[in-house]
């Protein structure tokens, strides 16, 4: 009986999102009319988006689910991987590409199979920053040298951040804030 509260619960938020996104919507196009085509035409590209990746991410999840055992994911990205779990952190972000919201269902999940809050912070912000396309990009347009300093940058600041917000995550739930 828990369980089917609990998807109760889900779909009638999940439906409550999408009618408040419509509401925003058509807000949007009486606060802006002169803007209510591109209004129109965003949301309209956002949602087909949504129709084609969404299936896709959510047989993604479920294969990721069955095929990698929770003791894989301990082992490579939990509290005790150490260096090893950053550095498979920043690979798993960095290789594909995509929106960064196909990657919140992928850290969630992974959160669940056991890998640390640290890593996970460094996955997405892998998935957001670093990208093997975006980079060469930024060596076409604005040199290796740029690219160098802001990808070294990039890693240390996300590495830093990820390890506080871990901490500040530990203090939470240890003071059940």
């Amino acid at each position: 009986m828990n369980r089917n509260a609990n998807k109760k619960t889900g779909v009638i938020k999940d439906i409550s999102i999408f009618i408040f996104l419509i509401i925003v919507t058509i807000a949007l196009i009486f606060i802006f009319p002169d803007k209510k085509q591109e209004i129109i035409n965003n949301s309209q590209d956002f949602f087909v988006e949504m129709i084609f990746i969404l299936p896709a991410v959510m047989i993604l999840m479920g294969l990721f689910s069955v095929w990698i055992p929770k003791e894989v994911i301990g082992k490579y990205l939990g509290h005790t991987s150490g260096l090893k779990g950053v550095l498979f952190s920043f690979i798993l972000g960095a290789l594909p590409t995509g929106p960064l919201y196909v990657a919140f269902p992928l850290a969630a999940s992974l959160h669940k199979k056991g890998a640390s809050i640290t890593n996970i912070v460094i996955f997405l912000s892998a998935w957001a920053c670093i990208k093997i396309p975006q980079e060469m990009v930024e060596i076409q347009f604005l040199g290796i040298q740029f690219m160098a300093v802001r990808l070294i940058s990039t890693i240390v600041f996300v590495t830093i951040m990820a390890i506080v917000i871990n901490k500040i995550y530990a203090y939470a739930e240890k003071t059940g804030s």
